[in-house]
């Protein structure tokens, strides 16, 4: 008789672990062609799918970047004040 191990040695190539990014769920999927992703994948269901989904959708993702910093010059938009035009 053959040990199983022997006659596929590529069976843990087709087992894929992942943690779904929304729920944090350890997943684990046996697959029958390597080539094919779980229909949901990176995500352990079409729940957390969506829930990711709405996230972007609300801009609860932002990427991080610097403050705008204010010019040094007045802009022409902004012209500084005239002690002397004051009328009465």
């Amino acid at each position: 008789m053959e040990d199983p191990e022997q006659t596929q040695p590529d069976a843990r190539r087709q087992d894929l672990r992942f943690t779904c990014p929304t729920c944090k769920r350890r997943v684990h999927v046996r697959r029958q062609d390597p080539s094919k992703l779980p229909a949901f994948f990176p995500f352990c269901s079409e729940r957390c799918k969506l829930i990711d989904l709405g996230a972007w959708l609300d801009a609860a993702y932002r990427i991080p970047s610097k403050p705008e910093e204010e010019p040094d010059h007045p802009t022409a938009e902004s012209p500084p004040a005239d002690p002397g035009d004051s009328h009465p």
